[in-house]
């Protein structure tokens, strides 16, 4: 009996790596034929492998996952990947073989496993209805405005409105506010795409800050660079080269 095969489409290559090796412990007889870093780059690759499988980030460049479901028009089965839950419910609704949130956990890529080999689930009849449905739902900004984050061993909700800035390092991004400092896994990248562009603005590759709590700008004569002081945050947020220009005309 020969191996199942699935094409893997993510932009982010650590979060294709880390959804690989989920799938080495957890489905090893699941033979990753193919990955891909944007959608359109998916739907050539299902074309040309015919997998059993795709896992789809629902959030690419060039085309998106759903816009890819639909132009693979049920070749395969589709699996949605995403870090956010009302993309990934709805996803399932609308008749997905499954979603899982990022990052991806072995505990839930098992029901994936259980789920496929149980019920061997073809897609639905209204499958390309259903996924005009999301597309229309992803083309509209639907910003986040609360944020599940850690701190210490409890979770806390935060509004966006209380965050002063974002800070990302390799695993985990950090949620200033004025009183709190949380983690989430969040990076910087899907935040920027989930969070309102007039009110959260990159200043470095690394960090995001809320605009409307900027006090002061300051030019950083050693660097020849800016730095932003925060209300509120008494250390200052270097702004890199590459995005002073957001600040010249203030």
């Amino acid at each position: 009996m020969s191996k199942l095969s699935a094409v893997i489409a993510d932009d982010e290559r650590l979060m294709r790596e880390q959804l690989r090796m989920a799938l080495q412990r957890v489905w090893p007889e699941l033979r990753i034929v193919a990955e891909a870093h944007d959608g359109a780059e998916a739907v050539e690759l299902v074309r040309e492998h015919r997998p059993d499988l795709a896992f789809l980030d629902i959030t690419m460049p060039v085309q998106n996952g759903i816009a890819a479901a639909m132009e693979m028009d049920g070749l395969c089965p589709v699996v949605f990947v995403t870090a956010y839950d009302q993309y990934a419910i709805k996803a399932f609704e609308e008749g997905a073989v499954d979603y899982l949130l990022k990052p991806v956990e072995d505990e839930r890529l098992s029901r994936t496993r259980q789920r496929w080999e149980q019920r061997q689930l073809a897609l639905p009849s209204h499958w390309q209805a259903s996924l005009q449905q999301l597309s229309r739902q992803l083309a509209r900004p639907d910003y986040l405005r609360w944020i599940k984050a850690s701190v210490g061993n409890s979770l806390r909700m935060i509004s966006t409105g209380e965050v002063l800035f974002f800070q990302s390092d390799e695993k985990y991004t950090r949620v200033q506010t004025v009183g709190c400092e949380a983690l989430i896994r969040m990076p910087i990248k899907e935040l920027l795409q989930a969070l309102d562009p007039d009110e959260f603005w990159q200043i470095h590759r690394s960090t995001l800050v809320r605009v409307d709590a900027i006090e002061q700008i300051k030019r950083d004569d050693g660097q020849r660079g800016l730095l932003l002081q925060l209300r509120g945050y008494p250390e200052p947020l270097e702004v890199s080269r590459s995005y002073a220009h957001l600040f010249q005309r203030m």
